[in-house]
């Protein structure tokens, strides 16, 4: 606002419900209104905007939006892109179980359109309609522009004199110059020539990555096609996946994001995309091919080229909140066609619950909001082809009316859907709200991302651990968590980095967090990072820091790819990336985030991606380090061999009172003569029988060597004490030898 004049106040049309006015703010800028466009009726489903020939063979589009408690709908037309296209309206007179729809000849796919909806401004009971707001339609299957935030996007005056009461006060500039449209897209798609690699659960290894920053750099892709779903679809791309062995990419979010202003403002940009705005809609900036509807065909022809090569197609999803933030964010979509029906907000209705730390929270017990998200899901599994999702914050859409529920009508839906029931559903278990913490708690149908596998492995080999239980369950699978009500050891996601903290090099660099270049003095990010910089913080020329740093990470790969359980490595992990210290990479949308392809070449990395492909392999030969059920820990013979034994150094199986302190080194053996079930031909699962040997001492140790019924002799298989790991058969030792375990190692030996 410029003058006195248009920050003039003056009653709203209607009063609020408890007699204090509703304040709206002189609208002279606002344009009048261009002449409207007749419709037909049309149909209220499906909703959003689908091109279709009518039964008189009339092509069009049928616009259907549900907007509960709204008192007008108008449909807007453009005819280009940028600020200075012309709108034409379009009033949606048909109202069917508060769905406004219509039908309207001759509008066909590339279409641009947005809505207007109108009612009353009421903040203070949770009513923020302002028709001066253009609002993407929640069904959008592309989105053309950008998010850049200006003060007119916002239904109320952002700069009101008096903040205590800004959102309060109507905005009344049009937006429509300012905000993306939603297009229409021709989504006929003949998916019979695509095959889903349905890779079952237990023989799973996620890679997770962002499709701009694992590309952007790759010297073998085509510029244009860096930073796009085209890049991932490259040869090249799915060479590095392909040779490293991975089942599966988890995609960090691809719906339509927007950027938030605190971001704009200090030149940063939203890079991890966890900030929705469109769940139909692959984010345009993703795209090499235009953004026009295009977006959605390229999409799809990179599932198709992933599946070609065996890998499924993991979509991290945020279904928790949106990019519309609290009662001081935007107006971009939902909060415009329906602010009550589609958040949670508190008792004064005027403020948003919030159980995601992002300002709002979507009120998933509401039909129509379960509706989105479920229509949204099997969107992106039947027309766009993927095989699975990553539920972020997952605790948030389980909530029944305020706890957390696992008998909420979100989880209802998804487990007799027969669609959403029968792809990979990975929830992370918790959110920021009370009771949020739900790690072991989700029904069978769901597989969940395990923070306590992180944190003792992170421990342990930081040599933190105040006793080794802990480890013990996590590297069995987490019978402690996972073993009730029919659930396996895959419904445990292993990892120890993620997109959010360190990366594995970081991790044995850092024991602090340096997230300065994110503009919050280094405030953000969490402080319970678990790390140890092997005595130097941050990069050194000292050639043994760096050996040691190679050697745990060494260990750390090691140790998560020979787990029971679904490992998932973080891209570049296994090529040593760096943030330089940064635990928060949310808004480096540059080379802190991105993967740097020259590492993969670099003699100092290149073994460690040697390593990681070795392993991968191990896991995919021998179905014993993929167990589908959990260990008894019982003989099922009588020379008394078990599936699964602990042994101390000394060669002795582990007593309670072992597992009740403190220890450096740890004897896991996994009996491959006792596998459950059988294979795909009928007949009994045998393998190898291993003894995995872990030291986290600082000095090398003895380790004797298990005799009968466990083995007659040992052979060396991976020695991370090595830098390079031969594939031929290693060193053989005979039962009862102490072996010398060098500092900080994992041996893996085969029984025999």
């Amino acid at each position: 606002m410029s003058s006195a004049a248009e920050r003039e106040a003056v009653p709203g049309e209607r009063a609020a419900a408890d007699g204090r006015p509703a304040v709206v703010v002189n609208g002279a800028r606002r344009a009048a209104p261009p002449p409207a466009v007749p419709a037909r009726p049309g149909t209220p489903v499906p909703l959003g905007a689908r091109f279709r020939t009518g039964p008189d063979q009339v092509a069009g589009t049928n616009f259907a939006l549900w907007a509960g408690g709204a008192e007008a709908v108008e449909l807007c037309l453009f005819d280009g892109p940028g600020p200075g296209a012309r709108e034409s309206r379009v009033r949606l007179t048909e109202l069917t179980h508060e769905i406004w729809h219509g039908f309207v000849p001759g509008v066909r796919p590339g279409q641009r359109y947005g809505y207007r909806v109108h009612g009353r401004w009421d903040p203070w009971t949770g009513a923020r309609w302002n028709p001066a707001k253009l609002l993407l339609d929640p069904y959008a299957r592309a989105v053309d522009g950008d998010f850049g935030l200006p003060p007119e996007v916002y239904g109320h005056v952002r700069d009101w004199p008096e903040q205590r009461v800004a959102d309060t006060v109507r905005d009344d500039r049009d937006s429509a110059p300012h905000v993306p449209k939603g297009v229409v897209v021709h989504d006929d798609d003949d998916w019979s020539d695509d095959r889903r690699p349905k890779t079952p659960w237990a023989d799973s290894v996620i890679y997770e990555l962002h499709v701009r920053g694992f590309t952007k750099l790759h010297p073998e892709i085509p510029p244009e096609l860096r930073g796009t779903y085209a890049g991932l679809a490259h040869p090249a791309a799915i060479a590095h996946l392909t040779r490293l062995g991975v089942t599966a990419v988890e995609l960090l979010p691809v719906h339509q994001f927007a950027h938030e202003s605190h971001l704009l403002e200090r030149g940063l940009r939203n890079y991890w995309g966890y900030n929705s705005v469109g769940y139909f809609a692959p984010h345009a900036g993703y795209t090499a091919s235009g953004t026009t509807g295009e977006q959605v065909g390229e999409f799809k022809r990179m599932v198709r080229a992933l599946h070609a090569a065996g890998i499924e197609v993991i979509l991290d999803v945020v279904y928790n909140h949106t990019a519309e933030a609290g009662e001081l964010g935007p107006t971009l979509s939902l909060k415009g066609i329906d602010n009550r029906g589609y958040y949670r907000l508190q008792p004064d209705a005027r403020r948003y619950a919030d159980y995601t730390g992002c300002g709002n929270t979507l009120h998933v017990v509401q039909p129509h909001v379960l509706r989105l998200i479920t229509d949204s899901l099997r969107y992106w599994v039947t027309e766009m082809g993927v095989d699975g999702f990553r539920f972020d914050l997952a605790a948030a859409l389980a909530r029944s009316m305020h706890d957390v529920d696992m008998l909420s009508p979100f989880l209802a839906v998804i487990a007799q859907d027969p669609v959403l029931r029968r792809v990979k559903l990975i929830a992370e278990p918790w959110d920021v709200g009370s009771g949020g913490y739900q790690v072991g708690a989700f029904p069978p149908l769901w597989t969940e991302w395990n923070d306590r596998y992180r944190n003792a492995v992170r421990d342990f080999w930081r040599h933190a651990l105040p006793d080794v239980r802990e480890m013990g369950y996590r590297l069995s699978g987490s019978s402690d968590l996972y073993a009730w009500g029919g659930r396996r050891p895959y419904a445990s996601v292993n990892f120890v980095t993620a997109h959010d903290g360190f990366t594995l090099r970081d991790l044995v660099s850092y024991e602090r967090k340096h997230n300065e270049a994110n503009g919050e003095g280094n405030r953000d990010g969490t402080d319970d990072n678990r790390s140890w910089n092997c005595g130097t913080e941050g990069e050194t020329d000292d050639a043994q820091v760096r050996a040691l740093r190679r050697r745990q990470l060494r260990n750390l790969l090691t140790t998560l790819l020979l787990s029971t359980g679904v490992p998932m490595l973080v891209a570049g992990d296994e090529m040593g990336r760096t943030q330089r210290g940064s635990n928060n990479a949310y808004c480096q949308d540059n080379e802190t985030g991105w993967v740097d392809w020259s590492l993969r070449d670099d003699p100092e990395w290149a073994p460690l991606f040697a390593l990681a492909s070795r392993l991968i392999g191990l896991r995919h030969r021998h179905p014993v380090l993929r167990r589908r059920a959990f260990f008894s820990g019982r003989a099922h013979s009588a020379d008394g061999l078990r599936d699964l034994a602990w042994f101390t150094a000394g060669g002795t199986e582990m007593t309670e009172r072992d597992w009740y302190a403190p220890a450096a080194t740890l004897g896991m053996y996994l009996s491959g003569r006792d596998i459950p079930g059988r294979d795909e031909h009928g007949d009994p699962v045998v393998d190898d029988s291993f003894l995995a040997v872990l030291h986290a001492g600082g000095e090398p140790a003895g380790f004797v060597l298990p005799g009968a019924p466990w083995a007659e002799r040992y052979e060396v298989v991976v020695d991370t004490g090595q830098e390079e790991q031969g594939e031929a058969p290693g060193t053989a030792h005979p039962a009862g030898a102490e072996i010398t375990v060098p500092a900080r190692t994992v041996l893996l030996l085969r029984a025999g």
